[in-house]
């Protein structure tokens, strides 16, 4: 089980210039973000994560100082604050993050799951990572007559900043922003960065339902 927050926004017709402009600003629940920790060796990682808004649920605790665990190579996560074994640490936060709209997909909603197994593949996700996010969000998703899906870059990883030491070699943060649709809107393809896991990797996914 690994979860990370709610993504895309969608505009009704009435409001479908929104799209062209860029970043615009969201008042919303971010949603179920989870952070794989991926070292070489046996390591000591601490993990800050500076969020423009309020965390609401952290797991394991962050505490007053952030998250610091000993990682295993394959992932495997044990807490110094509690001595438990974890996949994953997770966060969930209220932002007033700007989602950039200008990209994106429109989705039927009986064609998201297919659409999320090529995409986040695409984007980096192993079939682990990106299963666990697919069960998360197409349970809100596939019964949708559309979803308008977007994948944030600058406008989420600015917004949730994260301190990670020792640094990865590699970091992958994908955030989805998606909002569900009665009907299909145009919008334009984004392009997808193909990602390469070297050394010392740290990978991140979430989303957020923007209303």
């Amino acid at each position: 089980m690994k979860p990370t927050r709610r993504i895309l926004a969608a505009v009704l017709t009435g409001a479908l210039l929104c799209l062209t402009t860029g970043c615009t600003p969201q008042s919303t629940n971010s949603a179920k973000p989870v952070i794989y920790l991926y070292p070489e060796t046996e390591t000591e990682i601490s993990v800050r994560l500076s969020l423009d808004g309020e965390l609401t649920t952290t797991y394991p605790d962050y505490g007053q100082n952030g998250w610091t665990v000993t990682a295993q190579p394959d992932g495997t996560l044990v807490s110094h604050a509690d001595g438990q074994e974890y996949s994953y640490l997770f966060w969930e936060g209220v932002s007033n993050a700007e989602y950039d709209l200008s990209k994106g997909w429109c989705v039927p909603g009986d064609e998201t799951a297919e659409f999320l197994q090529e995409t986040l593949a695409a984007l980096g996700l192993t079939p682990e990572e990106y299963n666990e996010m697919i069960v998360y969000w197409l349970p809100q998703m596939e019964k949708n007559p559309y979803n308008l899906i977007t994948f944030q870059q600058e406008c989420y990883t600015d917004s949730a900043r994260l301190d990670i030491s020792p640094q990865p070699d590699s970091l992958l943060r994908v955030f989805m922003a998606w909002k569900p649709l009665e009907q299909p809107v145009d919008i334009q393809p984004d392009t997808l960065a193909p990602f390469k896991r070297e050394g010392f990797t740290v990978v991140e996914w979430g989303g957020c339902k923007l209303n």
